[in-house]
């Protein structure tokens, strides 16, 4: 959705990637926040299965959450201001930035084929960069980009995009997934803790009150 100068100033959304190679981090900030970001969190437990009796139902790990979100991009900004990089190639820069977080660097590959090629009996698979979905303060979490899907809508006269919509599925990448000492570990537990505060926020005071029983009484 556009921003205007009139209103009030919100925060972007914005995936960035950070490679062990690289010390500067590829941050793509969303052009317009999605209106809609859909969110599912499927439960990790063990016990309270059909048919089986349970003492108690365990937590095995942190929820598997996916994210599904649509962002709008166009070239409409960047005409208007005469950049030479939109009238020259449209919206494919920004498209490709995205389309590259699903490739391992061509310069990796070339390196292992060179390495196949000399004898290397084992070749390590590609180490794909740290990935963060940044939306707002309260969430910022490393996450799997699972699928990547473009609808490009309008083409210039070279047939470069002009808009185009782009569908991302991620999958949250916590603590159960990542090893104790790495960035995103410790990113995933700083959003679980974020979780946990606004929940405290959200807690009555008066847990029993207009729920119509007693709990404690069980």
């Amino acid at each position: 959705m556009p921003t205007y100068p009139t209103g009030p100033r919100l925060l972007k959304g914005a995936i960035v990637a950070i490679s062990n190679d690289s010390p500067q981090p590829r941050t793509i900030t969303l052009q317009y926040n999605p209106e809609t970001v859909k969110r599912s969190l499927q439960a990790q437990t063990a016990g309270g299965d059909e048919g089986q009796r349970s003492q108690i139902v365990r937590f095995i790990g942190a929820p598997v959450e996916t994210f599904d979100l649509e962002v709008s991009i166009d070239v409409i900004d960047q005409l208007e201001k005469g950049d030479n990089n939109a009238i020259n190639n449209g919206i494919y820069p920004q498209l490709a930035l995205l389309e590259t977080l699903v490739y391992p660097p061509s310069a990796q590959v070339k390196q292992n084929d060179a390495l196949l090629a000399s004898g290397t009996l084992e070749i390590a698979p590609l180490a794909a960069p740290l990935t963060l979905f940044v939306w707002g303060p309260n969430r910022v979490l490393p996450v799997r980009l699972n699928n990547l899907s473009i609808s490009e809508e309008l083409f210039d006269t070279t047939l470069n995009p002009i808009r185009a919509t782009v569908s991302l599925n991620m999958r949250a990448l916590s603590y159960s997934d990542l090893s104790q000492n790495t960035r995103g570990y410790n990113l995933f537990m700083v959003y679980q803790q974020g979780k946990e505060a606004m929940a405290a926020l959200g807690i009555s005071n008066a847990p029993n009150a207009n729920i119509g029983v007693n709990v404690n009484r069980f």
